[in-house]
């Protein structure tokens, strides 16, 4: 199976839901169902939840996922032997440069790892990729809820995560980092609570996530086409 290109949303009445289907390929098993109570199988959950997350984003799964073709099929090989899909290497590269936002996130990343091995960078690059998208960082990874991010940031990115004392959100606090780090002030107010922005970086992030979301537009449009045929 060629990965480069699925459906967006929800697909045609009668249809698979290109997301759950897709994390269901991988895992043998639909995202509500995932049993992450040992580290091995959060991860796969979280890589899963990441590539059908780009895949009903459109496009190439890999740039939406912040990956090259490669390290893709890399990624499906290492972690999802017994999947029929792979992403074919001879694909050619995006021709699209990684923006330098999206470095920047991944390389703050890249240098607060607490993991070795490959899942930790694939990570690194992926979460910074989505970052760029508009939502929360939680829903744009595909996760069913904030606590996996706070989970799988302190689990790879631990000396990063654990400087998140007041619980900021996650993108926000990336960018509070960088500025840190770099000498920069970001805040116009030397006290959190006394901004007029709190909620922006403070407020809740709750809610129902992509692919439940997305689910629930599926089935309402598939009743809504079985009414009509009945009706007819």
């Amino acid at each position: 199976m060629e990965a480069t290109a699925y459906p967006t949303a929800a697909s045609e009445a009668g249809k698979p839901h290109a997301g759950i289907e897709f994390y269901r390929l991988l895992t043998g098993c639909a995202p509500a169902e995932a049993d992450i109570s040992a580290d091995d199988d959060f991860d796969r959950h979280v890589l899963a939840s990441i590539l059908a997350a780009a895949v009903m984003d459109g496009g190439s799964i890999a740039e939406r996922a912040g990956l090259s073709a490669q390290e893709l099929n890399d990624l499906l090989i290492g972690c999802f032997p017994s999947a029929m899909v792979r992403a074919f290497t001879w694909i050619p590269e995006s021709t699209s440069e990684t923006d330098d936002e999206t470095i920047m996130v991944r390389d703050l990343l890249l240098a607060q790892r607490s993991t070795e091995g490959d899942v930790g960078r694939w990570l690194a690059a992926m979460v910074a990729r989505r970052a760029m998208e508009p939502n929360h960082l939680w829903e744009d990874l595909g996760l069913r809820e904030r606590p996996e991010l706070s989970r799988l940031l302190l689990r790879h990115f631990a000396p990063l995560a654990t400087r998140n004392t007041r619980n900021m959100r996650w993108k926000r606090f990336f960018y509070r980092m960088l500025c840190e780090d770099d000498g920069f002030v970001m805040c116009t107010t030397p006290v959190c609570t006394q901004c007029n922005d709190f909620d922006l970086c403070f407020g809740e992030e709750n809610g129902e996530s992509r692919m439940a979301e997305r689910r629930r537009e599926f089935l309402r449009g598939s009743g809504d086409h079985v009414d009509a045929a009945r009706s007819a």
